[in-house]
């Protein structure tokens, strides 16, 4: 039986020849980067590696390393099209899968994260580091190759993306750029935020701390997060406060970023006091 990452690449095969046809003169790069692969893994090692190779560690070296990763973990290939679908999905200006891949510096950044991640679990420390510093210079992005983070996650525009190494972000999460899950100084061991599924991070927000983002609750943009947000409850401002539930309750897959509450007298959102009380 067909797998999802088969099902996928067909789609994705398919996109790339329609746009051959209707513009020939990307013919030579959509070949050289879909059309000649037989599997979306294969092609996937060979693009991360293309980013990410330099004149200090070729592209061809760094595609075995992919390739092993991939054969290794068939598992992230499913991942990867989880990230791939959650990406359309979420993502009015994301159309078809082919340009997602090729294009979407997000959906690039958190795979070659991934890679990083497996190069750690398996005592891989220095190449683990060097892909990090890798993924920070082509992709503006900076995770920890020690993170743990979930599939059917969208990083959605990326840049300036921090996660710090004890972070935890479950699945189906969505976040914006400039977003920070980080520490809160020089304290060592456990220090980073753990983000629970279905979470929507609004762009600029930062979360310091071992705090716990609830499941489905929702961050709104520029916020400074320094406590706990109970689930399905929206906070914003710096410090963040709860100024409402969630409207819906996966906010990562609506997107909406709207903030719910009332205002209170010195103009700022408040959750509604009975709702204040409930979220202690």
């Amino acid at each position: 039986m067909p797998s999802d990452a088969d099902k996928i690449w067909k789609i994705i095969v398919s996109e790339a020849s329609a746009e051959c046809r209707r513009d020939p003169d990307i013919r030579m790069f959509l070949e050289q980067h879909i059309l000649q692969f037989d599997d979306f893994a294969s092609s996937l090692a060979m693009l991360l590696a293309v980013k990410l190779g330099s004149k200090h560690f070729p592209p061809p070296v760094l595609q075995g390393l992919l390739e092993d990763f991939y054969r290794d973990c068939p598992d992230r290939v499913e991942w990867a099209v989880c990230d791939l679908v959650a990406t359309q999905d979420r993502d009015p200006a994301a159309v078809y899968y082919f340009e997602i891949m090729l294009f979407l510096k997000g959906f690039q950044a958190l795979q070659a994260y991934r890679f990083s991640h497996w190069l750690w679990k398996n005592g891989r420390k220095t190449m683990a580091y060097f892909m990090q510093n890798r993924i920070s210079e082509v992709y503006s992005v900076d995770i920890h190759p020690a993170a743990v983070i979930g599939k059917g996650i969208l990083l959605d525009h990326a840049t300036s993306l921090v996660i710090g190494e004890t972070a935890v972000v479950d699945d189906n999460v969505s976040l914006l750029h400039e977003v920070t899950l980080g520490g809160t100084g020089k304290e060592t061991g456990d220090r980073h935020p753990k983000v629970h599924r279905s979470v929507l991070i609004g762009a600029g927000a930062k979360i310091l701390g071992n705090v716990v983002i609830g499941e489905g609750a929702k961050v709104g943009a520029g916020s400074v997060v320094l406590e706990d947000v109970p689930p399905h409850y929206t906070v914003a401002g710096v410090p963040a406060v709860i100024v409402g539930r969630t409207e819906v309750a996966e906010p990562s897959l609506d997107m909406n970023q709207r903030l719910v509450g009332e205002y209170n007298a010195e103009g700022g959102l408040q959750a509604p006091k009975a709702e204040q009380r409930e979220a202690r």
